[in-house]
């Protein structure tokens, strides 16, 4: 590829923005170049800002012209490195910021028309405003964008009920590396004409084009909320608890989500207020169940729920909240718990997916791995059990050094993945490969797949000019 550093390619590159949105200087630039971890930091000779989809298109069409690499941009809360630009590459990142706008909106449809740069609070609050949800929710929902939580197909904590990013998306409009521009805003439910191409663009990572406005699905708020902090004494008795709420709720369970007893320390000791609903216990688990009819049928299903849990011994102890305060309070403890690892020093990160029947004997098999592979290492498990998805996270043993921990990153993983594999798990289960496991893949995905991969790859942009060398790498 063509160093884009020369001030002639800086320079038309620049002139394809508004001017103030080509950004050179290194202060501008800096908060486009660090994942929030600091795992990742980044060099470029620029930072893009279009104002719409014609300035992508240009900018494209051009990278295309001189073979420059371009890294799309969403809110830089991904945890694999994607959206950060190498050191010594000189790739050009194009943050999709000001493509913040809300296209369209119909509540008869249950859909919604919006550009790839609103952030996904934004999102919730224009359903909202119409009467409606879009159930996709993260912790980052405050800074994330709806264009990067499509192209990395996020899941978060309502997975159970309404599915990844991919299940609520109905179309797309991509600007493909050549710079045209794809239209498949269609607002369907049904349509069998041909490929579902935008299938191709989801969970992509921005490496087969870059995503501008999407078509949402839409649904209706239900009409009854509760929740129940539940303590339990192990998985298992988490799991048993599950598939009781399961059968008693159905489609209305809305969450079921895992922690360690050691991850809600983390999150009592470093989160502002946070107060723990029972008594300390090994494990905890927060159910939510939404009722399209009332907050009286909800409340029944949970209490319900927890009364036969409690005789069977699967629940130790439970905390019902009494209002709506009180399940936000709920979700708090279980949405901070990524942010408060920082607090305990370097904490080695594994966003892994095993059959949801396997959960407990993964569980106690990785844990047990770990801690005898780095003696004295903290596991830190917890995440959405209802899908299988559990964020294995081991922070540093006490009083050790942060960066002689982090420096055995590698061999941390390998622990945790050879168990991950052993029970036919994915070890990239929502956070995407981007560049922290692109080179895991050819360990865990079988060869015709990364053949294929390759091919999609080299169709869709023949030059290797879109996210280059995340996902999969190209000779």
């Amino acid at each position: 590829m063509k160093s884009p550093s020369t001030p002639d390619l800086v320079s038309r590159f620049s002139a394809l923005v508004e001017p103030g949105h080509a950004l050179v200087e290194a202060a501008d630039k800096a908060r486009y170049l660090v994942e929030w971890r600091d795992l990742f930091q980044g060099e470029t000779p620029l930072v893009l800002r279009p104002a719409n989809t014609g300035e992508v298109a240009a900018i494209l069409r051009l990278a295309h012209e001189t073979g420059t690499a371009i890294v799309p941009q969403g809110g830089n809360t991904g945890l694999v490195g994607g959206q950060i630009p190498v050191p010594g590459q000189q790739e050009i990142v194009v943050s999709l910021e000001r493509l913040d706008k809300v296209r369209s909106i119909d509540p008869l449809g249950n859909s919604m028309v919006v550009e790839a740069g609103m952030p996904l609070a934004a999102v919730h609050a224009a359903a909202e405003a119409a009467g409606r949800i879009f159930p996709l929710t993260l912790a980052s929902l405050g800074s994330c964008q709806i264009g990067g939580n499509i192209a990395t197909n996020a899941g978060g904590t309502a997975v159970l009920a309404y599915g990844n990013a991919r299940n609520l998306v109905l179309g797309l409009e991509v600007v493909l590396a050549d710079g045209r521009v794809w239209d498949g805003l269609r607002r369907l439910d049904k349509d069998n004409a041909g490929y579902d191409l935008k299938q191709l663009f989801i969970g992509s990572e921005g490496t087969l084009g870059i995503i501008t406005a999407a078509a949402l699905r839409l649904r209706h708020r239900p009409r009854g909320l509760a929740a129940a902090f539940v303590s339990v004494a192990s998985p298992k008795a988490a799991l048993d608890l599950f598939v009781r709420a399961q059968a008693a709720a159905g489609f209305g369970l809305t969450g079921f989500e895992l922690m360690s007893g050691l991850a809600m320390e983390f999150a009592l000791r470093h989160l502002a207020g946070a107060r723990l609903p029972t008594s300390p216990a090994p494990w905890y688990v927060l159910i939510e169940v939404s009722s399209s009819l009332s907050n009286s049928e909800a409340d029944a299903i949970v209490l319900d729920v927890l009364a036969g849990a409690t005789a069977a011994g699967e629940a130790v102890e439970a905390a019902v909240a009494q209002s709506l305060s009180q399940v936000a309070d709920f979700w708090r403890l279980r949405h901070g718990m990524s942010e408060v690892q920082k607090y305990e020093g370097g904490s080695i990160k594994h966003d892994v997916s095993v059959p949801i029947g396997d959960l407990p004997a993964f569980l106690d098999e990785a844990m047990t791995a770990v801690v005898e592979a780095f003696p004295g290492c903290r596991p830190v498990p917890f995440g959405h059990m209802g899908d299988g998805n559990i964020h294995f996270n081991v922070s540093q043993p006490e009083g050790s050094d942060r960066r002689a921990f982090l420096a055995r990153w590698n061999e941390m993983n390998a622990v945790v993945h050879r168990v991950v594999r052993g029970y036919a798990g994915s070890v990239a289960a929502e956070h995407g490969v981007g560049r922290l496991k692109v080179d895991l893949l050819a360990d865990v995905k079988p060869p015709l797949d990364l053949e294929l991969m390759g091919r999609l790859k080299d169709a869709l942009d023949p030059l290797g000019i879109l996210n280059p060398g995340r996902v999969i790498r190209r000779p």
